[in-house]
């Protein structure tokens, strides 16, 4: 039976691998739960930020994982995420996206990449996945904080711009390869300090501390059957 967080406790509760938080009554856009546990963030879209461009707090990924044309994909076995960015209609430039995820990725992974040591500026990513419960169509399930890179990928194939083809017009969109940290619970504490800015915290968890300040990967490996899918926001009915 999965364990679940009602509607009424999100602005209190703590976010730990595997748990559900259940939307509002009825599945308005209100009663969407990511931005009731994680205030700062909209309650749309598949990459949602928060903070101003160049000083990001933290990010946060959706994915319903039921997108055939851009297949998300968790692999349980390595902690390693495949997701897909927010360029995903013809007729815009790669990184020419509204909600600027495209250009997030760019630069998140510059700065994982550049000579001098710029991970300090890379905020945590939070990964949420869609379910729907008797509550809520927009229950959210949490599977861990993400970073980008992973032990198997090297900087040459971590962030690719893959071509597609749809309505006859070709165009690009990223795919990058994340790391979900050995993290299984984030403390109410730590959310309250990244919100204020302090994300390195005496109450951040050790795998993002240490990632932080040496670069090395701790994945998270769960026995989790593998899904594949989609970062599309859900659509309304």
């Amino acid at each position: 039976m999965m364990e679940t967080a009602s509607f009424e406790q999100l602005s209190q509760t703590d976010l730990v691998v595997g748990k559900v938080y259940e939307g509002g009554l009825g599945g308005a856009l209100a009663g969407e739960p990511i931005s009731k546990v994680l205030p700062g963030v909209g309650n749309q879209g598949g990459i949602r930020m928060s903070g101003r461009a160049g000083a990001r707090k933290f990010v946060v990924l959706y994915t319903t994982l039921m997108d055939r044309d851009w297949p998300d994909e968790l692999d349980s076995e390595t902690g390693k995420l495949a997701y897909f960015g927010d360029n995903k209609i013809p007729g815009r430039e790669l990184h020419e996206t509204g909600p600027g995820g495209n250009l997030l990725f760019k630069e998140v992974y510059a700065d994982l990449h550049a000579p001098e040591n710029r991970i300090h500026n890379i905020p945590p990513f939070f990964l949420f996945s869609r379910i729907a419960t008797a509550a809520s169509r927009r229950s959210a399930k949490f599977h861990g904080i993400c970073v980008p890179g992973h032990p198997g990928f090297s900087e040459m194939d971590d962030l690719v711009a893959v071509w597609k083809t749809k309505d006859g017009t070709r165009f690009q969109n990223y795919r990058a390869i994340f790391s979900i940290l050995n993290i299984d619970l984030v403390s109410r504490d730590w959310i309250a300090d990244i919100c204020a800015g302090n994300r390195m915290s005496g109450n951040a968890p050790h795998a993002w501390r240490n990632w932080v300040e040496s670069g090395k990967y701790a994945p998270l490996r769960r026995p989790d059957r593998p899904s594949v899918g989609s970062s599309n926001p859900v659509p309304t009915p």
